[in-house]
């Protein structure tokens, strides 16, 4: 029977079942609703705006954006949209993707918090995007029809969610505060973690290894 919720239809395929279950297992209820509701709001403002994103890819890209806060994807130590392109590339190629469609997902979720840049790219990559910036801060939620809104929140509760997910990032990033550097993620720890103080770019140049 096929999924439907706010009038979107989940793409039935085995590798949306998997990415299901990985997240399911592997992360938090959390982002796991997180993610869902990125995918259904995505879905919502590309039909709005006559984009026309590969539900599959588009639902890929949505449930591993944020897999990078819990999972690293490796001991080097990196930006977590990093880390969730990475795993979400990964997860592709092992199951006969393209190169060009991994590369596609692997956009969309390194770009999910870099602003301005990915409403410019492809449709999975601006969905995504704006899924992300619908649930995180409420962009477009007046452009939304409230019946889809309530059905989409009722399929997946937000519950105490602006507590939860700013705490999520504090434990992903409080570990690794120097991969936020130049990323909206310092805004975060400078709020969160007692003695963090973000480095500037300004700090950089002024202490680069020239005299002048």
């Amino acid at each position: 029977m096929t999924d439907i919720i706010a009038g979107v239809e989940m793409p039935d395929t085995s590798a949306v079942a998997e990415a299901t279950d990985f997240l399911r297992v592997r992360t938090s209820p959390l982002i796991f609703h997180h993610s869902r509701r990125v995918f259904l709001f995505g879905s919502l403002h590309a039909r709005e705006l006559d984009l026309r994103p590969d539900p599959e890819l588009l639902y890929i890209s949505a449930m591993f954006h944020d897999v990078g806060l819990l999972i690293p994807f490796s001991d080097a130590q990196q930006r977590f949209e990093l880390d969730g392109a990475d795993h979400a590339r990964r997860f592709l190629l092992d199951r006969g993707f393209s190169e060009s469609a991994a590369e596609v997902v692997w956009r969309a979720i390194a770009l999910h918090t870099t602003p301005g840049i990915p409403g410019r790219m492809d449709p999975e990559v601006a969905a995504t995007n704006y899924g992300v910036l619908t649930d995180a801060v409420g962009w477009g939620l007046d452009r939304l029809d409230g019946d889809r809104l309530d059905e989409i929140v009722a399929a997946h509760p937000r519950g105490d969610f602006k507590k939860e997910f700013l705490q999520a990032f504090v434990e992903g990033l409080k570990d690794r505060p120097d991969t936020t550097y130049g990323t909206i993620n310092a805004d975060v720890l400078e709020r969160f973690v007692p003695g963090f103080r973000r480095t500037s770019m300004v700090d950089r140049i002024i202490d680069a290894p020239w005299p002048r």
